[in-house]
This record gives C-alpha cells, sequence and structure tokens, in this order.
C-alpha cells in the first residue's frame, strides 16, 4: 500500500483532503512550514505525522500531493519529479478521488465554505458520506453515498473536476492577480457548468449566474418570486432566522437556521434545493437548525460583555456581509472591525470598495497587508487604505490594549491572512476574563 505524502499538509484544502484519505484506510503523512496553523491540530490528534520541508520526505513508493500555493522549483515537488513517483497536485488528485462517489461540487465567489459545511451538516448522519470543506476539514467514510467538497475557482483549478451536481453561489470578481475581469470569472464559471453531468443549483439573484447555460438542468434559488426555490416570511427569532421556502410558488415547508444575514439564508436556500432535488424529507432537512458552523466564519467569543468574532472575510462583499450579520445579532452593540488586507493586487484592485464596507462599522482598526505565498510584496501601504476611511486607526501588534476600550462592542477580526494573531494578542491582554466560546 502506497503512503501518501501531502506538500503542504497544513493547508486547509490539504488538510482536509489528508483527513478523508486517513479516515478512509490509507496512510498519510505530510510536510510544511514550522509555523502554528489552526489547522494542525486536528492533523496531530489523528496522529497523522507532519515534518518540515526535506527532499528525505520523498521516497520512490510514495504518491505525492502538492498543495497549489507551491512552485514547480519547491524542494521537494523538485526531488518527486526527479525520482519518478506518483505526483498529483492538489486539484488533480481530488478529481480522480471524488469520481468514486455521488459528487456534489460547492463553488462560488463567496459563501462556498459555509454552504459545503451546512450540507454536509444535513446529510452527515442521513447517508455515509465523505466531504471536504475549504476549512480544513474533512471526513471520509469507506461507503460513501455522497462526496460533498468545496470547488475554488482560483487559477481555475475547479476545471479539473467533473461532479455531478454543483452548488454555484454567485459569481463576483476576485484573485485580480488571476482573472482579468468578471467576464473571465464568469467564463471559469461556464466552462465549469459544461462539466456538470446531473444538475446545478444556482442562486437566481445574482445576475452573473442567469446568463449560465447548462446541458443538464438548472434550479435556481434565491429570494425573487422567479426562483425554483424562494425564501419568504423571513423573520429575526432568538437565536437565529426563520423563513418559510415555496417550490415553484407552492408551500413546502417553515425552516430556520442558527444563523442571521440574507447570505446566510441563500445558503440555506442552495442546500434545502439539492436535498429536496435528491428525494431527502424535509424533517432530516431541518438538522439545518443545530449547525454549528465552520471554522473562522463568524467564530464567536465572548469576553465580558464584548463579543470577539474570528471571520475569513477578505472581499469587500464578505465584509459587508459579516458586519451585517453581527447588527441583526447584537442590535444594540457597536461593532468594531479590526481588518487585515489579504494580498496587494486585491487590495489595490478593492481599495476604494474595502473603504465603503468597512465604512459601515462604528469603529475601524487596519492591520497590515498580508502578502500571500504566491505574492509577499507590493508598493501599497496599510496607510493607502486608512486614508479612504474616516477616523479608523492602524492596530500594532504590541498595543491591542486599545480594543479595551469597547466595553459593550462586537469586535470582528476579519481576514484571511494571519489576522488570528492579532485576536491571540488582544486575549492574552485582557486574560483572566471569563472567556466562554
Amino acid at each position: 500500500m502506497t503512503t501518501y505524502h501531502f506538500i503542504g499538509i497544513k493547508g486547509t484544502g490539504m488538510s482536509a483532503l489528508a483527513h478523508i484519505l486517513h479516515d478512509s484506510g490509507e496512510s498519510v503523512q505530510g510536510s510544511d512550514v514550522e509555523k502554528r496553523f489552526f489547522t494542525q491540530e486536528a492533523l496531530e490528534d489523528k496522529g497523522i505525522p507532519i515534518f518540515p520541508f526535506s527532499e528525505r520526505n520523498i521516497k520512490e513508493d510514495y504518491t505525492v500531493i502538492a498543495g497549489n500555493a507551491f512552485s514547480d522549483d519547491h524542494l521537494e515537488i523538485k526531488e518527486s519529479k526527479r525520482q519518478g513517483v506518483t505526483y498529483y497536485r492538489y486539484h488533480e488528485f481530488l478529481g480522480e478521488w471524488l469520481k468514486q462517489f455521488t459528487s456534489i461540487a460547492v463553488t462560488g465567489a463567496h459563501g462556498k465554505t459555509s454552504t459545503t459545511g451546512l450540507l454536509a451538516h444535513v446529510l452527515n448522519g442521513t447517508f455515509p458520506i465523505s466531504y471536504l470543506i475549504g476549512d480544513g476539514t474533512g471526513t471520509g467514510h469507506v461507503d460513501s453515498q455522497y462526496f460533498v467538497f468545496e470547488a475554488c475557482e482560483y487559477r481555475r483549478h475547479f476545471l479539473q473536476y467533473e461532479p455531478d451536481y454543483a452548488i454555484m453561489t454567485n459569481i463576483d470578481f476576485d484573485h485580480p492577480d488571476y482573472f482579468t475581469s468578471i467576464d473571465d470569472v464568469f467564463d471559469a464559471f461556464q466552462s465549469m457548468a459544461d462539466r456538470v453531468k446531473k444538475g446545478i443549483i444556482a442562486c437566481g439573484d445574482d445576475e452573473q449566474l442567469q446568463q449560465i447555460q447548462a446541458k443538464v438542468p438548472v434550479v435556481y434559488y434565491g429570494f425573487a418570486a422567479s426562483n425554483d426555490f424562494q425564501a419568504q416570511n423571513v423573520k429575526e427569532v432568538e437565536n437565529g432566522t426563520e423563513f418559510d421556502v415555496f417550490v415553484r410558488n407552492t408551500y413546502y415547508d417553515t425552516f430556520m437556521i442558527p444563523m442571521f444575514g440574507d447570505h446566510n439564508i441563500l445558503n440555506a436556500l442552495s442546500v434545502i434545493a439539492i436535498c429536496h432535488y435528491e428525494g431527502i424529507d424535509a424533517e432530516d432537512i431541518k438538522k439545518l437548525n443545530s449547525f454549528k458552523g465552520v471554522k473562522r466564519r463568524f467564530t464567536e467569543k465572548i469576553v465580558d460583555q464584548q463579543v470577539l468574532i474570528d471571520d475569513y472575510a477578505h472581499h469587500p462583499i464578505e465584509i459587508t456581509a459579516t458586519i451585517d450579520s453581527a447588527r441583526k445579532k447584537y442590535p444594540d452593540k457597536e461593532i468594531v472591525a479590526i481588518f487585515q488586507p489579504h494580498t496587494f493586487t486585491r487590495t489595490k484592485m478593492f481599495l476604494q470598495e474595502f473603504a465603503d464596507s468597512l465604512s459601515q462599522a462604528d469603529h475601524v482598526y487596519l492591520c497590515d497587508i498580508f502578502g500571500s505565498a504566491r505574492e509577499d510584496a507590493g508598493k501599497l501601504t496599510i496607510q493607502d487604505l486608512q486614508e479612504l476611511i474616516k477616523d479608523s486607526s492602524i492596530l500594532d501588534l504590541s498595543h491591542t490594549d486599545v480594543l479595551t476600550t469597547y466595553k459593550d462592542s462586537v469586535l470582528i477580526f476579519m481576514g484571511a491572512g494571519d489576522i488570528q494573531k492579532f485576536q491571540q494578542a488582544y486575549e492574552n491582554k485582557i486574560q483572566g476574563k471569563t472567556i466562554n466560546n
């Protein structure tokens, strides 16, 4: 039996895939930088070995899976090719693995991680399933009936997949280091639609998705009456949001989700639609109401009268949605946004949009721009963004105690880089106070 060696095993997609193979009875190990990531603990709990990068990690009988963040000149990738071992990029291997199952790809510019987690939660227990979520969570089952997975559009990696079904949450311009325009993004999603084998569940409120042409049935969901699945009579209740679902203008059932905000209703509608399409009973779908969320998506802690929220929002649309959710859940508290931009190209492309979305908070703190593995320098500085946001401040890692002044407030730490270190530094400052997860 081969050993699967993951180059960059701490990455969110890579760690999730490592869990799936491990749970399926395979021998798994990996390598990465020595810096600790939030995905690491779960790997260690399963006894999956993690080594520092070294050519010595590569053995001739291994199957090597390389993370997409690493270029072909990485020392372990070069050694893999020198030895001629069986070698895949992450998306190439995933494309082969999912062929064993009824596969459901969840894709879109925003919301795919939360939607994947929500769908996995509803199906899990009703059926044996495997799932791969972009927060680093993965579970494998040898007898899986469904394989639910997050499919990323970056560099058109999702074109490696031929899923049975696809949920498409939205099309928006992002990843400006690769995509040239919204038309370029649309072209990628159209190509993805062409690869789906049985059906597409698409948000009909999204103007771009309305233009998708498909050879398979397309079921639309949203708030507009023209959708196949429509949410009506939305009301905020004590622990979340309740809404009625109409299927082609006929009342279907009432559902409750333990989240706030229109984007969360849309995510839930997509799950309801695919489950209905697959003949799953409404009572089973109502497991939506016990969803605990995914990592780094509106993850909350309570410290005295402060609410600390960790969120992956790194695009203006996502920031707006996160602030909106916080306002709906905590209407009597001030909202403090602590934001770390992710990549120089994205920050430059959406500079004004970032300023506009962040300005919806009552107070704004900005952290230095985080360069990705693909890009670590740029002429832009965080001061360029600060100039566009009235009364905003730069947050220094050694002076996070300034946040203690917001006594009865919601502090939202947002970003796709290492914004968690700012929250951790703040928690260390206030150590000794009661923290409730």
